[in-house]
Protein backbone atom coordinates (compact mmCIF):
# COMPACT_ATOMS: atom_id res chain seq x y z
CA UNK A 1 0.00 0.00 0.00
CA UNK A 2 1.38 3.49 -0.72
CA UNK A 3 0.95 5.68 1.95
CA UNK A 4 2.10 9.63 2.46
CA UNK A 5 2.19 10.39 6.09
CA UNK A 6 2.16 14.35 7.07
CA UNK A 7 1.82 16.57 9.89
CA UNK A 8 3.62 19.41 11.18
CA UNK A 9 5.66 19.64 14.69
CA UNK A 10 5.16 21.62 18.15
CA UNK A 11 7.62 23.92 16.27
CA UNK A 12 5.52 24.97 13.51
CA UNK A 13 7.99 25.88 11.41
CA UNK A 14 6.83 23.79 8.70
CA UNK A 15 4.86 20.66 7.01
CA UNK A 16 6.43 17.50 6.70
CA UNK A 17 5.51 14.99 4.28
CA UNK A 18 6.73 10.91 3.73
CA UNK A 19 5.70 8.98 1.49
CA UNK A 20 6.13 4.94 1.49
CA UNK A 21 5.30 1.92 0.04
CA UNK A 22 4.17 -0.32 3.16
CA UNK A 23 3.07 -4.07 3.34
CA UNK A 24 2.74 -6.82 5.93
CA UNK A 25 4.52 -9.88 5.23
CA UNK A 26 3.76 -12.52 7.99
CA UNK A 27 4.81 -10.48 11.18
CA UNK A 28 6.69 -8.22 9.83
CA UNK A 29 5.72 -4.67 8.78
CA UNK A 30 8.13 -3.71 5.37
CA UNK A 31 8.49 0.05 5.18
CA UNK A 32 10.40 1.11 1.54
CA UNK A 33 10.99 4.66 1.30
CA UNK A 34 9.88 7.04 -1.42
CA UNK A 35 10.59 10.73 -0.56
CA UNK A 36 10.22 13.36 2.04
CA UNK A 37 9.40 16.70 1.93
CA UNK A 38 9.13 19.71 3.70
CA UNK A 39 6.69 22.46 3.20
CA UNK A 40 7.15 25.74 5.53
CA UNK A 41 3.84 26.86 6.37
CA UNK A 42 2.50 30.55 4.02
CA UNK A 43 3.79 33.31 6.78
CA UNK A 44 0.28 34.13 7.82
CA UNK A 45 -1.11 31.10 8.27
CA UNK A 46 1.93 30.36 10.87
CA UNK A 47 1.42 33.44 12.31
CA UNK A 48 -2.19 32.59 13.03
CA UNK A 49 -1.36 29.87 14.71
CA UNK A 50 1.14 30.77 16.85
CA UNK A 51 -1.22 33.58 17.57
CA UNK A 52 -3.70 31.09 18.83
CA UNK A 53 -1.53 28.86 21.37
CA UNK A 54 -1.62 28.83 24.81
CA UNK A 55 -1.41 31.11 26.53
CA UNK A 56 -2.87 33.17 24.18
CA UNK A 57 -6.38 33.60 24.24
CA UNK A 58 -8.42 32.52 21.32
CA UNK A 59 -12.22 32.38 19.76
CA UNK A 60 -14.27 29.69 18.22
CA UNK A 61 -13.60 31.48 15.20
CA UNK A 62 -10.03 31.50 15.43
CA UNK A 63 -10.25 27.54 15.48
CA UNK A 64 -12.64 27.15 12.98
CA UNK A 65 -10.51 29.33 10.23
CA UNK A 66 -7.07 27.46 11.49
CA UNK A 67 -9.22 24.28 10.88
CA UNK A 68 -9.57 24.83 7.36
CA UNK A 69 -6.74 26.62 6.14
CA UNK A 70 -3.84 23.98 8.10
CA UNK A 71 -6.76 21.33 6.20
CA UNK A 72 -6.26 22.90 2.91
CA UNK A 73 -2.19 23.33 3.47
CA UNK A 74 -2.16 19.72 4.05
CA UNK A 75 -4.14 18.73 1.51
CA UNK A 76 -1.49 20.68 -0.64
CA UNK A 77 1.37 19.37 1.00
CA UNK A 78 -0.12 16.04 0.20
CA UNK A 79 -0.68 16.44 -3.18
CA UNK A 80 3.05 17.54 -4.25
CA UNK A 81 4.41 15.39 -2.63
CA UNK A 82 2.02 12.80 -4.48
CA UNK A 83 3.30 14.24 -8.30
CA UNK A 84 6.87 14.55 -7.12
CA UNK A 85 7.48 11.43 -5.24
CA UNK A 86 5.12 8.81 -5.95
CA UNK A 87 4.98 7.41 -9.28
CA UNK A 88 1.32 6.49 -8.84
CA UNK A 89 -1.71 7.88 -7.06
CA UNK A 90 -1.22 7.09 -3.44
CA UNK A 91 -4.02 4.69 -1.93
CA UNK A 92 -3.83 6.74 1.96
CA UNK A 93 -2.93 9.36 3.70
CA UNK A 94 -2.44 9.62 7.12
CA UNK A 95 -2.37 13.09 8.74
CA UNK A 96 -1.18 13.78 12.07
CA UNK A 97 -2.27 17.66 11.59
CA UNK A 98 -1.31 20.83 13.60
CA UNK A 99 -1.64 20.33 17.28
CA UNK A 100 -3.29 23.46 19.29
CA UNK A 101 -3.87 21.77 22.75
CA UNK A 102 -2.99 19.14 24.11
CA UNK A 103 -4.78 19.02 27.78
CA UNK A 104 -2.52 17.51 30.73
CA UNK A 105 -3.62 17.63 33.92
CA UNK A 106 -2.85 16.90 38.01
CA UNK A 107 -0.23 13.92 35.20
CA UNK A 108 -3.54 12.90 33.56
CA UNK A 109 -4.47 14.21 29.71
CA UNK A 110 -8.06 14.72 29.27
CA UNK A 111 -7.77 15.69 26.50
CA UNK A 112 -6.10 16.88 22.67
CA UNK A 113 -6.61 19.03 19.77
CA UNK A 114 -5.30 18.93 16.25
CA UNK A 115 -6.20 21.21 13.69
CA UNK A 116 -6.30 20.46 10.01
CA UNK A 117 -9.71 19.11 8.65
CA UNK A 118 -9.46 15.97 7.01
CA UNK A 119 -11.71 16.61 4.68
CA UNK A 120 -9.57 18.85 2.48
CA UNK A 121 -6.87 16.40 1.82
CA UNK A 122 -9.94 13.62 0.75
CA UNK A 123 -11.29 15.94 -1.57
CA UNK A 124 -8.08 17.18 -3.12
CA UNK A 125 -6.26 13.40 -3.54
CA UNK A 126 -9.72 11.36 -3.86
CA UNK A 127 -7.91 8.74 -1.02
CA UNK A 128 -8.76 7.96 2.63
CA UNK A 129 -7.31 10.12 4.80
CA UNK A 130 -6.70 8.76 8.79
CA UNK A 131 -6.49 11.54 10.59
CA UNK A 132 -7.28 12.39 14.52
CA UNK A 133 -5.00 9.70 15.72
CA UNK A 134 -4.08 10.65 19.88
CA UNK A 135 -7.73 11.15 20.99
CA UNK A 136 -8.67 7.15 21.14
CA UNK A 137 -5.40 6.43 23.03
CA UNK A 138 -6.43 9.64 25.43
CA UNK A 139 -9.94 8.08 25.64
CA UNK A 140 -8.39 4.68 27.13
CA UNK A 141 -6.56 6.43 29.54
CA UNK A 142 -3.32 7.34 28.08
CA UNK A 143 -1.32 10.12 27.38
CA UNK A 144 -1.81 9.93 23.83
CA UNK A 145 1.91 10.62 23.34
CA UNK A 146 4.48 9.76 22.39
CA UNK A 147 2.37 7.63 19.77
CA UNK A 148 5.59 7.28 17.56
CA UNK A 149 6.87 4.31 20.29
CA UNK A 150 5.37 1.38 18.70
CA UNK A 151 7.37 2.21 15.05
CA UNK A 152 10.52 2.67 17.59
CA UNK A 153 9.82 -0.76 19.10
CA UNK A 154 9.50 -2.34 16.11
CA UNK A 155 11.96 -0.72 13.96
CA UNK A 156 14.66 -0.71 16.16
CA UNK A 157 14.07 -3.97 18.06
CA UNK A 158 15.58 -5.77 21.12
CA UNK A 159 19.12 -5.72 21.68
CA UNK A 160 21.60 -6.89 24.11
CA UNK A 161 22.23 -3.37 25.52
CA UNK A 162 19.48 -0.69 26.23
CA UNK A 163 18.66 1.62 23.10
CA UNK A 164 16.67 4.39 22.97
CA UNK A 165 15.01 6.81 19.90
CA UNK A 166 14.91 10.76 20.78
CA UNK A 167 12.92 12.95 18.43
CA UNK A 168 14.12 16.49 18.61
CA UNK A 169 10.94 18.18 17.60
CA UNK A 170 9.45 21.12 19.47
CA UNK A 171 9.41 18.91 22.38
CA UNK A 172 12.07 16.18 23.14
CA UNK A 173 10.18 12.80 23.13
CA UNK A 174 12.40 9.29 23.38
CA UNK A 175 11.57 5.85 23.70
CA UNK A 176 13.84 3.28 25.34
CA UNK A 177 13.93 -0.29 24.41
CA UNK A 178 15.77 -2.42 27.16
CA UNK A 179 17.35 -5.54 26.27
CA UNK A 180 14.56 -7.08 28.41
CA UNK A 181 11.46 -5.73 29.47
CA UNK A 182 8.95 -3.47 27.96
CA UNK A 183 9.54 -0.50 26.13
CA UNK A 184 8.98 2.80 27.75
CA UNK A 185 8.14 6.29 25.92
CA UNK A 186 7.38 9.98 26.95
CA UNK A 187 8.01 13.02 26.60
CA UNK A 188 11.35 14.41 28.15
CA UNK A 189 10.73 18.10 28.07
CA UNK A 190 11.13 21.06 25.80
CA UNK A 191 13.58 20.10 22.61
CA UNK A 192 12.94 22.78 20.25
CA UNK A 193 10.41 24.77 21.89
CA UNK A 194 12.18 27.49 24.36
CA UNK A 195 15.37 27.43 22.06
CA UNK A 196 13.13 29.12 18.85
CA UNK A 197 11.08 31.07 21.13
CA UNK A 198 14.36 32.29 22.48
CA UNK A 199 15.77 32.76 18.90
CA UNK A 200 12.67 34.43 17.88
CA UNK A 201 12.58 36.79 20.66
CA UNK A 202 15.98 38.30 21.04
CA UNK A 203 16.17 38.90 17.07
CA UNK A 204 13.04 40.70 17.22
CA UNK A 205 11.06 37.99 15.30
CA UNK A 206 14.27 37.84 12.50
CA UNK A 207 15.13 35.14 13.44
CA UNK A 208 13.42 31.62 14.18
CA UNK A 209 15.66 29.49 15.40
CA UNK A 210 19.25 29.11 16.22
CA UNK A 211 20.97 28.04 13.00
CA UNK A 212 23.27 25.17 13.61
CA UNK A 213 23.34 26.46 17.07
CA UNK A 214 25.81 29.01 16.36
CA UNK A 215 24.46 31.24 18.96
CA UNK A 216 24.73 28.85 21.67
CA UNK A 217 28.05 28.00 20.66
CA UNK A 218 29.32 31.34 21.24
CA UNK A 219 27.77 31.46 24.42
CA UNK A 220 28.35 30.38 27.75
CA UNK A 221 26.21 28.65 30.31
CA UNK A 222 24.38 30.65 33.27
CA UNK A 223 24.18 28.06 36.28
CA UNK A 224 21.50 30.07 37.70
CA UNK A 225 19.11 30.53 34.83
CA UNK A 226 19.77 26.89 34.05
CA UNK A 227 19.07 26.03 37.73
CA UNK A 228 15.70 27.99 37.56
CA UNK A 229 14.95 26.32 34.64
CA UNK A 230 15.93 22.40 35.91
CA UNK A 231 13.21 22.98 38.71
CA UNK A 232 10.24 22.56 36.69
CA UNK A 233 8.38 19.66 38.74
CA UNK A 234 7.29 18.17 35.19
CA UNK A 235 11.05 16.65 35.12
CA UNK A 236 10.28 14.91 38.25
CA UNK A 237 7.35 13.33 36.94
CA UNK A 238 7.51 9.55 36.82
CA UNK A 239 6.30 7.52 32.98
CA UNK A 240 4.10 8.33 31.37
CA UNK A 241 3.74 11.64 30.42
CA UNK A 242 3.46 14.30 28.06
CA UNK A 243 3.62 18.14 27.31
CA UNK A 244 3.69 20.47 24.83
CA UNK A 245 3.76 24.04 23.84
CA UNK A 246 0.84 24.82 26.84
CA UNK A 247 3.73 24.45 29.30
CA UNK A 248 7.07 25.78 27.33
CA UNK A 249 6.74 29.07 25.64
CA UNK A 250 8.03 32.41 25.74
CA UNK A 251 6.35 33.84 28.49
CA UNK A 252 7.78 30.45 30.63
CA UNK A 253 10.82 31.40 29.42
CA UNK A 254 10.60 35.20 30.46
CA UNK A 255 9.40 34.51 33.63
CA UNK A 256 12.88 32.50 34.63
CA UNK A 257 15.07 35.34 32.83
CA UNK A 258 13.09 38.09 35.12
CA UNK A 259 16.07 38.11 37.51
CA UNK A 260 18.43 38.05 34.76
CA UNK A 261 17.55 40.14 32.76
CA UNK A 262 20.72 41.60 31.54
CA UNK A 263 21.81 38.23 30.39
CA UNK A 264 23.38 38.29 26.73
CA UNK A 265 21.30 36.79 23.94
CA UNK A 266 24.29 34.03 23.52
CA UNK A 267 24.04 32.75 26.81
CA UNK A 268 20.51 32.74 27.05
CA UNK A 269 20.31 30.41 23.58
CA UNK A 270 23.49 28.04 25.22
CA UNK A 271 22.06 27.61 28.74
CA UNK A 272 18.62 26.73 26.90
CA UNK A 273 20.29 24.50 24.66
CA UNK A 274 22.23 22.90 27.44
CA UNK A 275 18.98 22.53 29.66
CA UNK A 276 17.80 20.36 26.76
CA UNK A 277 20.98 18.43 26.47
CA UNK A 278 20.89 18.03 30.55
CA UNK A 279 17.42 16.57 31.04
CA UNK A 280 17.95 13.96 27.48
CA UNK A 281 21.49 13.04 29.22
CA UNK A 282 20.13 12.21 32.27
CA UNK A 283 17.57 9.85 30.93
CA UNK A 284 20.17 8.18 28.96
CA UNK A 285 22.30 8.16 32.37
CA UNK A 286 19.12 6.97 34.51
CA UNK A 287 18.24 4.28 31.62
CA UNK A 288 21.98 3.09 30.88
CA UNK A 289 21.45 3.95 27.20
CA UNK A 290 23.77 2.62 25.14
CA UNK A 291 22.54 4.06 21.99
CA UNK A 292 20.91 7.17 21.19
CA UNK A 293 18.97 7.12 17.63
CA UNK A 294 18.51 11.14 17.09
CA UNK A 295 15.84 12.18 14.16
CA UNK A 296 13.76 15.82 14.44
CA UNK A 297 15.07 18.84 13.60
CA UNK A 298 17.16 19.09 16.51
CA UNK A 299 19.50 16.35 14.88
CA UNK A 300 20.48 19.28 12.80
CA UNK A 301 22.03 21.39 15.63
CA UNK A 302 25.94 20.47 16.67
CA UNK A 303 25.83 22.32 19.82
CA UNK A 304 23.06 20.66 20.82
CA UNK A 305 24.11 17.14 19.80
CA UNK A 306 27.26 18.14 21.97
CA UNK A 307 25.48 19.13 24.80
CA UNK A 308 23.38 15.78 24.74
CA UNK A 309 27.01 13.81 24.72
CA UNK A 310 28.53 16.12 27.18
CA UNK A 311 25.50 15.04 29.79
CA UNK A 312 25.46 11.20 28.38
CA UNK A 313 29.32 10.24 28.18
CA UNK A 314 28.54 6.48 28.11
CA UNK A 315 26.09 7.00 25.34
CA UNK A 316 26.55 6.38 21.28
CA UNK A 317 25.00 9.56 19.20
CA UNK A 318 23.69 7.90 16.05
CA UNK A 319 21.40 9.86 13.43
CA UNK A 320 18.52 7.86 12.30
CA UNK A 321 19.09 7.66 8.66
CA UNK A 322 22.07 5.23 9.79
CA UNK A 323 18.69 2.91 10.07
CA UNK A 324 17.61 3.61 7.32
CA UNK A 325 14.97 6.94 7.95
CA UNK A 326 16.03 9.97 6.91
CA UNK A 327 16.49 12.22 10.64
CA UNK A 328 14.51 15.10 9.17
CA UNK A 329 11.41 12.65 7.90
CA UNK A 330 11.26 10.24 10.53
CA UNK A 331 8.12 10.97 12.26
CA UNK A 332 6.14 11.51 9.24
CA UNK A 333 7.14 7.91 7.83
CA UNK A 334 5.87 7.06 11.68
CA UNK A 335 2.53 8.20 11.29
CA UNK A 336 2.62 6.85 8.14
CA UNK A 337 3.05 3.08 9.52
CA UNK A 338 0.49 3.75 12.57
CA UNK A 339 -2.48 4.61 9.55
CA UNK A 340 -1.95 1.77 8.03
CA UNK A 341 -2.40 -0.76 10.82
CA UNK A 342 -5.26 1.54 11.49
CA UNK A 343 -6.93 0.64 8.18
CA UNK A 344 -5.72 -2.76 8.67
CA UNK A 345 -7.39 -3.37 11.49
CA UNK A 346 -4.66 -3.48 13.88
CA UNK A 347 -4.07 -1.04 17.10
CA UNK A 348 -1.31 0.97 17.06
CA UNK A 349 -0.59 2.08 20.41
CA UNK A 350 1.90 1.09 22.91
CA UNK A 351 -0.14 0.87 26.44
CA UNK A 352 3.02 0.62 28.52
CA UNK A 353 4.13 3.52 26.89
CA UNK A 354 1.43 5.91 26.69
CA UNK A 355 -0.40 4.51 30.27
CA UNK A 356 -3.61 3.35 28.30
CA UNK A 357 -5.83 0.88 29.43
CA UNK A 358 -5.24 -1.38 26.20
CA UNK A 359 -4.09 -1.06 22.73
CA UNK A 360 -6.54 1.04 20.35
CA UNK A 361 -6.96 1.25 17.01
CA UNK A 362 -6.25 4.69 16.75
CA UNK A 363 -7.25 7.87 14.39
CA UNK A 364 -10.90 8.52 12.28
CA UNK A 365 -11.30 7.46 8.80
CA UNK A 366 -12.96 9.89 6.21
CA UNK A 367 -13.27 8.43 2.59
CA UNK A 368 -11.91 9.49 -0.63
CA UNK A 369 -13.67 9.93 -3.70
CA UNK A 370 -14.97 6.23 -4.04
CA UNK A 371 -16.85 4.31 -1.45
CA UNK A 372 -15.08 3.37 1.51
CA UNK A 373 -13.30 -0.35 1.12
CA UNK A 374 -10.68 -0.52 3.73
CA UNK A 375 -8.70 -3.63 3.35
CA UNK A 376 -8.65 -7.65 4.88
CA UNK A 377 -8.21 -7.52 8.36
CA UNK A 378 -4.48 -8.04 8.88
CA UNK A 379 -4.77 -11.52 11.24
CA UNK A 380 -1.86 -10.59 13.87
CA UNK A 381 0.44 -7.78 14.73
CA UNK A 382 3.62 -7.63 13.44
CA UNK A 383 6.60 -7.98 15.39
CA UNK A 384 9.31 -6.43 13.81
CA UNK A 385 9.80 -3.79 10.90
CA UNK A 386 12.47 -3.60 8.21
CA UNK A 387 13.01 -1.03 6.28
CA UNK A 388 14.28 -1.83 2.41
CA UNK A 389 15.01 0.26 -0.67
CA UNK A 390 11.90 1.35 -2.76
CA UNK A 391 11.39 -0.66 -5.63
CA UNK A 392 12.04 0.91 -8.89
CA UNK A 393 8.96 2.14 -11.00
CA UNK A 394 8.81 3.10 -14.06
CA UNK A 395 8.41 7.27 -13.83
CA UNK A 396 9.50 7.58 -10.52
CA UNK A 397 10.65 10.87 -9.17
CA UNK A 398 13.75 10.96 -7.73
CA UNK A 399 13.21 11.21 -3.83
CA UNK A 400 13.82 13.96 -2.17
CA UNK A 401 14.86 14.68 1.66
Amino acid sequence: MRVIGCLSGTSLDAIETAAADITLEGRTLVVRPLGARNEPYPTGLRRELEAALPPAPTTAAAVCRLDTLVGQAFAGAAARTNEQVCAELAELVVSHGQTLFHWAEDHRVRGTLQVGQPAWIAERLGVPVVSDLRSRDVAAGGQGAPLVALFDALWLGRSAQTRAALNLGGIANMTILPGLGDPLAFDVGPGNALLDAAAAHLSGGAERLDADGRRAARGTVDGALLGRLLDDPYYKLQPPKSTGKERFHLPYLLQALAPASDLAGDDVLATVTELTGRTVGEVCRRHAVAELVVSGGGARNPTLLASIARAAPETALTRSDHYGIPAEAKEAYAFAALGFLTVHGLPASLPACTGARSASLLGSVTPGSEPLRLPPQAVSMPERLRVEPARARAGAAVPTA
